[in-house]
């Protein structure tokens, strides 16, 4: 496996600041609200809230602001949101993959399609670019003082139940089956290494290299678009950046 999509390298250049972190839970406490609506507050009867807790707690935020958040959307019913994805073509057909939470499903599409032709692509129907990902489990590990032995972490993450493991300039990407993501997590965490993020991804099985300096600049706005819109969860796509 060569890869998953670059949402993630996308992520910690943006999220290196308060005020992008910040935004990062604004977006987690969308799923959250969604999560809590389908299937209730307590996290031992909800394996969707549970994750998103671990989301959150992987991007670093305080548990007093995930309780108030839990509560919030607990107490106020009234409060919707939805889960949207939306699917469609970057510059010289980059596939991408957008998911949304929002409460204001015309808001959300217009500015989707708008970033799509603003750039060079086009939002296509639902299933256009769906069959070019999979979805994995996917951990992430920043070596940020180098301080880890590469081969040591390839073998323990496949002796934890990883798939498989790519190594790339201090960031390490873990790939595990979806329903064994916890699993491995936890063996990860319990080896003594710190987790950057654990999530679901969708990962393209195939990749497209854009050799257009024009292209390069409007897929990377583009994505930037995405990553700011607050209704936005989160992007894939299979450009080989």
């Amino acid at each position: 496996m060569s890869g998953h999509s670059k949402w993630n390298n996308i992520k910690h250049k943006k999220e290196k600041s308060d005020a992008a972190k910040a935004k990062i839970f604004t977006k987690i406490g969308k799923e959250m609200a969604v999560a809590i609506k389908a299937g209730g507050p307590d996290p031992n009867n909800n394996s969707k809230l549970r994750d998103l807790i671990a989301k959150a707690k992987a991007n670093n935020v305080p548990n007093d602001n995930i309780q108030r958040t839990i509560k919030k959307f607990t107490d106020n019913s009234d409060i919707n949101y939805e889960e949207i994805t939306y699917e469609g073509y970057g510059p010289s057909g980059v596939a991408v993959i957008v998911e949304t939470s929002t409460d204001n499903r015309n808001r959300t599409a217009g500015n989707v399609r708008a970033w799509f032709n603003k750039y060079g692509g086009n939002m296509g129907q639902n299933g256009c670019v769906a069959f070019l990902f999979e979805e994995k489990g996917v951990i992430t590990i920043i070596d940020e003082d180098e301080e880890i032995d590469e081969d040591k972490i390839m073998e323990d993450a496949l002796e934890a139940g990883a798939e498989d493991i790519k190594c790339d300039e201090g960031e390490y990407t873990i790939y595990t089956d979806p329903a064994e993501l916890d699993a491995v997590r936890d063996a990860i965490i319990s080896l003594g290494y710190k987790i950057d993020t654990a999530d679901l991804a969708k990962v393209p099985s195939t990749y497209v290299t854009l050799e257009d300096p024009e292209d390069v600049e409007n897929m990377q706005k583009m994505l930037d678009k995405f990553n700011e819109d607050d209704d936005v969860n989160a992007v894939y796509t299979n450009w080989d950046n």
